[in-house]
C-alpha cells in the first residue's frame, strides 16, 4: 500500500482526498477550501477509507477521494 498525504475539505464535512506521497497533488487541492490533514502510512486508517478503492482511484486518477467519519460516530 502507498503512504498517502491526506487533504481535508473545509466546506464539506468528511470529504478527504488521499494522494500517494510520490504523486503530484491535484490542482484542486491547492484551492482555499482544502487543508493538509496528515499522513496515512497504513498503521491506522480513517473510518471510510477503502484500501482497494484507493488503489483503483490512484491508478485511474492519481488520487482517491472518500468520505471520512469520526470513529466515535460509528459506536453510536
Amino acid at each position: 500500500m502507498y503512504a498517502f498525504n491526506l487533504f481535508r475539505n473545509t466546506q464539506q464535512d468528511g470529504l478527504v482526498c488521499a494522494v500517494p506521497e510520490e504523486r503530484s497533488v491535484p490542482s484542486f487541492v491547492a484551492g482555499p477550501h482544502w487543508q493538509f490533514g496528515g499522513r496515512l502510512d497504513g498503521s491506522e486508517t480513517p473510518l471510510g477509507f477503502d484500501a482497494q478503492a484507493a488503489m483503483t482511484g490512484v491508478r485511474f486518477n492519481g488520487f482517491y477521494i472518500f468520505a471520512s467519519f469520526p470513529k466515535d460516530a460509528a459506536q453510536q
